[in-house]
């Protein structure tokens, strides 16, 4: 019996808990992309793709779940 768990992408993990691995990237992924924006405050456009990049990023692993094999 293998304790190993593989990383999955699928619509319905979104609902079901994310890894640690990923919460902590995708908080790494928020931040980031604010305090960059945040060095841009002279060019709003780049501003608000950075935001917008930044939330994507934040949302998409958010779809990642444990898979026991």
């Amino acid at each position: 019996m293998s304790s190993e768990l593989k990383k999955k992408t699928r619509l319905k993990g979104y609902f079901e808990p994310t890894p640690k691995r990923f919460r902590v990237l995708g908080d790494s992924i928020a931040g980031a992309s604010l305090f960059v924006a945040g060095l841009n405050l002279d060019n709003p456009k780049l501003m608000l793709i950075i935001g917008i990049a930044g939330g994507i990023g934040k949302f998409i692993t958010n779809f990642f779940t444990d898979e026991t094999s």
